[in-house]
């Protein structure tokens, strides 16, 4: 199973749109998963258009963006849980709040956003996985989400690249 991963895609903004790279790689995966910051209803209705959609809103999404999509969500996707959260809050690192989010549901994957920095860690037996932002890149070099190869276990990658088009 293979699984596209995005977050903080803050869409509308400027002249940037879902970059053709990204469009590609959502119309071939099997599900697409975004960990918040859409932004506005019609940037989440252009994400269903590439297939089977799964996401949770973030800190800065419009209220009709919230009545669709939970604040957390736990997918259970060939014989493995997945945690995924925006991961805004206060005090703590995002790693620590996202983590004590889904700690009694010990989940094999964390996937979160917010701070729009990619990150592949593991704490304790838990994988905690930011796609960082397709659209909206900070203090990093290049944009970038991730992917998710669902076997016998869980590979997960980030893609960067450096220009929207």
């Amino acid at each position: 199973m293979e699984i596209v991963v995005v977050a903080d895609t803050h869409l509308p903004k400027g002249n940037r749109e879902i970059p053709g790279k990204l469009k590609k790689e959502m119309k071939k995966a099997d599900l697409v998963i975004h960990a918040g910051d859409w932004q506005t209803i019609d940037v989440y209705e252009q994400f269903r258009e590439f297939g089977e959609l799964a996401g949770v809103y973030g800190n800065i999404d419009h209220d009709e963006i919230k009545e669709v999509v939970p604040r957390r969500e736990l997918l259970h996707i060939k014989g493995f849980t997945i945690g995924v959260v925006h991961g805004h809050g206060e005090k703590k690192t995002t790693e620590k709040r996202v983590y004590e989010e889904f700690a009694e549901d010990e989940p094999d994957v964390i996937i979160f956003g917010h701070s729009h920095l990619p990150l592949l860690r593991f704490m304790k037996k838990t994988m905690l996985f930011n796609p960082g932002s397709a659209t909206d890149k900070r203090r990093v070099p290049y944009y970038s989400y991730g992917k998710l190869t669902i076997q016998n276990q869980i590979h997960a990658e980030h893609v960067f690249y450096s220009s929207l088009r």
